[in-house]
């Protein structure tokens, strides 16, 4: 499966942004897409996931009430919705797919995009 990223960019504290990920090739055996990002010097962490073709989601405490995971299944598009968006959200942000289902365990994902950055600065 390849999974394509875009809709990063540079936003102000406050503001509002939409990521896309475009799901391609062998999609039947996707179980769950989920959110991921790191920022420079951090870890990759876990911030939302939805089962595929339902409508369980998932999200990081962090983001919960701010960020928002839907999908769009016929074109195989999974969007993360993001608000109020802080300075400390700034980083690469990475769509991945689960053959398991939807976790917040980087190691269920076997397929990642190459990421789409976003940068939260005044």
């Amino acid at each position: 499966v390849r999974l394509d990223e875009f809709g990063g960019g540079v936003v102000q504290p406050g503001d509002s942004l939409r990521l896309s990920c475009e799901a391609s090739g062998n999609t039947e055996v996707i179980a769950g897409l989920g959110w991921f990002r790191q920022g420079a010097g951090k870890a990759r962490e876990f911030e939302a996931t939805i089962r595929w073709k339902e409508v369980e989601t998932r999200y990081a405490d962090a983001v919960q009430g701010r960020f928002t995971i839907s999908a769009d299944f016929a074109k195989r598009m999974v969007y993360l919705q993001m608000i109020s968006l802080k300075p400390e959200d700034s980083a690469f942000y990475y769509c991945a797919q689960s053959l398991l289902g939807p976790s917040d365990d980087a190691d269920y994902y076997v397929d990642w995009g190459r990421g789409t950055q976003v940068t939260v600065s005044s």
